[in-house]
């Protein structure tokens, strides 16, 4: 079935239809639009959770140590990436469908308005050549009235003895033009119906058909491509599953990482003393006299008292060099760090100081290659820093030694790895945090509550914008607290005088 055989007489049902579905994917299209809007706001509160929630750095790089902690950090991780995957469902419907459809929309607005023409056009045709056929008719319909009259009158006139020849002459002559008038009048009223039935014909059984299958045409076409839109609003999100599902596959394989006995084992490992809990208090009879002040017993008793134990904002000490400010177990992992960070320094200045003696001796063969001579303040100095550190590396061993810890013969690695071609060497060792109180024989942490004190002052040699999560924007010339120094990787943590804090590249700060 067709419009055009079966609706040939429905011209405004057929106008009220096309315009009705129109307005159904206009309709579609600003629900896909505000669906995109949702997605897009969506993303951005979730982008704005996760760096809400996320930590960059400073003391919270202890916690990182801990399995839950580190989890819940990958759980961040995973989540922006799928706040990521609403950002491409908001952008495929905006591309794929809005824009699409929109487009469609308006090819078949252009197309229907210009069928609805050509069919006012062909019935105000066909209305105008009704109106002829109507002109005609009346017409010939006239003129045989007013032959029939002629006629009659040269009858009469004929008959009637007082007429003269002359008047029934002019008589017949009259009736003889109006008949002439009234045949002609009834060929052009034979040939105007002619012409209007077959103009009607081919407006109802060519040109209306021709119209009405071009707007159920296009009325096909647009139900046909807002379904595909229909599909593609659930495609979008199929699109997007896989990665999604990963998100939270991501988010379960964190939550099976956590591991409650390891992380106890981390804070055991980092804060334990390694003290011997405080003896019994003796009983002090001063019905038998008042026992020595200075008794063994009370000698070697550690000075803890109980409002100490929870006191967590004591005055700090200041640090000794060989850290016996500290709990034995805390002071055998600084030195062992110290010594780590010591052998990697003399490691650099050693295969600098190789990379020299290589240089000077290839300008010894080629002179024209550069002068041995220019070479040796920087061979000295780098000879300099190496006794420097080999006396520093001594100094930390025998620390380390007397602290129990176990000592692995780093001078003579470093020496075997001078010798051979490998590269710098790497020595295992604990990374641990800045060393805690340890006053009175008992270790403690700070309150995390406490402010943490800057490392000094410094201020901005350029502008930075701080677009990147957990840096900050500062101003040329601004004046900055250093909170936290480059650890090799090119920022440097500071803070505003607003309080602000966040990272900078080093080479855009100068230390006071």
């Amino acid at each position: 079935m067709t419009w055009g055989t079966d609706l040939w007489d429905q011209y405004d049902n057929i106008d009220k239809h096309t315009q009705s579905g129109l307005d159904l994917m206009e309709r579609y299209i600003k629900f896909v639009k505000e669906r995109t809007e949702i997605e897009q706001s969506y993303a951005k509160q979730l982008r704005s959770l996760t760096k809400k929630y996320s930590r960059r750095g400073g003391k919270d790089e202890a916690e990182f140590k801990y399995t839950n902690h580190h989890a819940f950090q990958d759980i961040l991780t995973e989540l922006n990436d799928y706040a990521g995957q609403r950002e491409v469902v908001a952008e495929t419907m905006t591309v794929n469908i809005c824009a699409e459809l929109t487009k469609i929309l308006h090819e078949l607005k252009q197309e229907r308005k210009s069928h609805l023409a050509d069919a006012k056009k062909a019935q105000q045709n066909l209305e105008s050549t009704f109106k002829q056929l109507e002109s005609s008719k009346k017409r010939f319909e006239k003129e045989w009235k007013e032959a029939e009259k002629a006629n009659q009158q040269a009858e009469k006139a004929e008959h009637d003895s007082s007429s003269t020849k002359a008047d029934v002459d002019k008589a017949k002559q009259q009736a003889h033009m109006r008949t002439h008038i009234a045949d002609e009048c009834k060929n052009d009223y034979a040939a105007q119906l002619q012409k209007y039935n077959k103009e009607q014909n081919h407006f109802y059984y060519s040109e209306i058909p021709s119209i009405f299958n071009n707007l159920q045409d296009l009325d096909e076409r647009r139900i046909r491509k807002q379904a595909e839109g229909y599909a593609l609003f659930a495609d979008t999100e199929k699109q997007v599953m896989p990665i999604i599902n990963k998100c939270l596959d991501g988010i379960n394989m964190a939550s099976s990482k956590t591991n409650e006995k390891q992380d106890s084992q981390v804070f055991v490992e980092q804060h334990k003393t390694g003290l011997a809990p405080p003896a019994d208090v003796e009983f002090e009879d001063y019905s038998q006299g008042i026992r020595a002040a200075n008794s063994e017993n009370t000698l070697n008793m550690p000075k803890v008292r109980i409002k100490d134990f929870f006191n967590k904002r004591k005055h700090k000490a200041p640090p000794a060099e060989d850290f016996s400010h500290l709990p034995p177990e805390q002071r055998k992992k600084r030195l062992q760090q110290k010594v780590d960070d010591i052998a990697k320094e003399l490691q650099k200045e050693m295969d600098q100081s190789e990379a020299l003696e290589k240089m000077r001796g290839v300008y010894e063969k080629n002179a024209q290659l550069g002068d041995p001579s220019s070479l040796e303040p920087q061979i000295q100095q780098t000879a300099q820093s190496v006794g420097r550190l080999k006396g520093e590396m001594s100094k930390y061993e025998a620390w380390l030694s007397e602290a129990g810890g176990v000592l692995e013969n780093i001078s003579s690695q470093i020496n075997n790895n001078l010798n051979s071609s490998a590269g710098s060497i790497v020595i295992p060792g604990p990374t641990l945090q800045d060393p805690a109180v340890y006053e009175d024989g008992f270790y403690e942490d700070f309150d995390d509550d406490e402010p943490e004190v800057p490392l000094g002052q410094c201020f901005a040699l350029y502008s930075f914008d701080g677009s990147s999560e957990g840096t900050i924007c500062v101003q040329e010339g601004e004046q900055l607290s250093v909170m936290e120094a480059d650890q090799g990787d090119g920022w440097m943590r500071v803070r505003r005088v607003n309080g602000d804090e966040g990272y900078v590249p080093t080479s855009y700060i100068k230390i006071n």
